[in-house]
């Protein structure tokens, strides 16, 4: 939790009068002031208040309100965390309701009561307070050391203590995986648990390059090897000397690479296109694709023995729609992202997109997810993204419960829990109160179902 004894708070009044009767109210809290827009943005630029206390009413228009949303909006845009709180007149409360519109935590009318407005910006810390743990955790990440995968999952964990396992092995890796699970990220942390991180990490996707031009690519080429080949050019294995070497969509490599791949996986040797000189290279290869290879080997567009060279160590990635809270977990933390990389005052979801988050089934996966998320926090109109913001429709479910009422009760809590934890950003005291339960029955459960 912050310190109590470093609270900021921030008061934009411009009437000397009750900005003075303002310091007064707010016992614990370290009071900074501002008479105007221009002195307000300066001060949340530099001191980062949890709270401000905001007149609409400020120079140079004090009679209208503008001049105060304006300057709600852009405290908001620069740090979407701060609780802004609007005191407002007395018959000013149309302006007031649009100001929590356009994202303000609270209203407060005059004439001022100091323990009122005390108590209104206590709550308000505390919200602010629990907000600040939630985005520290997700900094932290979910107890798993791998770099940039978020997850909560119980499938997907074990993808993850897999990964450390095989790491610092110094063998090939298969991620198999649909469109957008996250293989990329995947073969990183290979790369960065591995003896070989502080070397470069080479990535190249085979589907995206074509075929004529995907052999130089891999195994550079002699000047004059073909028409404009003006100089030698290294290719992507060798440039990745010392390091590893991420084949993305190995699936769509042509039949004439596959046998030259497969030379280069036994021999650990290659040939520049145009040279005759065999290069030793050492480097960890790691592949991946989407597609379905026995299908492929079937049907005689996948060679069976390169299959086995890449396959020495094989991981199986889950979609998103089989992770259990996942896609609330990464939609926190692609908000959190997207809002301050596009300087938007979004302050959460709506619970009706948390449930349409829940219920869709992603068929692209992280990358479908993160690209929805995106679009919501650019174009919505409230302070909260809704399900109409996110713009897709959820399908009605018709999968089967389990028969035995141990396991149904046993699936239902476990599934509770991690929608709870996911909808809470992993807070453990609000999931208990979504839930309806102690802090200790909730860690008792934790426990029980092998959940962190």
């Amino acid at each position: 939790m912050l310190d109590e004894s470093v609270r900021k708070l921030l008061i934009v009044e411009d009437d000397p009068g009750l900005k003075t009767q303002l310091r007064w109210c707010f016992q614990g809290f370290e009071v900074l002031v501002a008479e105007d827009r221009e002195q307000a943005l300066a001060q949340v630029e530099r001191h980062s208040p949890a709270i401000v206390t905001l007149d609409l009413g400020l120079p140079p228009d004090p009679a209208n309100a503008t001049e105060g949303l304006a300057a709600l909006e852009q405290i908001l845009s620069l740090r979407p965390e701060t609780k802004v709180i609007v005191v407002t007149g007395s018959d000013d409360r149309e302006n007031a309701l649009q100001a929590i519109a356009r994202g303000a935590y609270d209203f407060y009318q005059k004439p001022v009561d100091g323990d009122v407005l005390q108590l209104i910006a206590e709550r308000a810390h505390r919200v602010y307070e629990l907000e600040e743990e939630n985005r520290r955790l997700m900094r932290q990440g979910t107890g798993t050391p791998l770099e940039g995968v978020i997850t909560a999952d119980p499938q997907m964990l074990r993808v993850c203590k897999t990964i450390e396992k095989i790491a610092p092995v110094d063998a090939t890796v298969l991620l198999l995986g649909d469109s957008g699970t996250g293989k990329e990220v995947l073969a990183r942390a290979v790369h960065q648990l591995s003896a070989r991180r502080d070397q470069r990490f080479v990535a190249i996707n085979c589907a995206a390059i074509p075929e004529n031009l995907l052999e130089s690519e891999l195994f550079g080429y002699e000047k004059g090897a073909f028409t404009g080949a003006t100089r030698q050019t290294i290719g992507r294995i060798e440039y990745a000397e010392g390091g590893t070497l991420f084949l993305d969509e190995v699936g769509d490599l042509p039949l004439p690479l596959q046998a030259k791949l497969l030379r280069f996986l036994q021999e650990r040797v290659i040939e520049r296109l145009g040279g005759r000189g065999e290069i030793p290279v050492d480097v960890r290869v790691v592949c991946a694709t989407h597609q379905k290879l026995d299908a492929l080997m079937a049907d005689g567009r996948f060679r069976e023995d390169l299959y086995y060279r890449i396959s020495e160590l094989s991981v199986n990635i889950p979609p998103l729609g089989e992770r259990h809270g996942d896609a609330v977990l990464l939609a926190h933390h692609f908000l959190d992202r997207f809002r301050r990389q596009h300087g938007k005052g979004r302050s959460g979801f709506a619970p009706d997109a948390l449930a349409a988050i829940e219920r869709y089934s992603w068929p692209g996966n992280v990358r479908e997810l993160e690209n929805i998320i995106r679009k919501a926090v650019i174009m919505a109109d409230g302070p909260q993204i809704t399900a109409d913001d996110l713009g897709f429709t959820v399908p009605e479910s018709n999968g089967e419960a389990p028969i035995k009422l141990r396991d149904a009760r046993d699936q239902a809590e476990s599934s509770a829990i991690r929608r709870a934890l996911s909808r809470t950003n992993g807070n453990i005291a609000q999931a208990a109160d979504v839930l309806g339960v102690s802090r200790p029955t909730l860690y008792s459960l934790l426990n029980k179902f092998g959940l962190k």
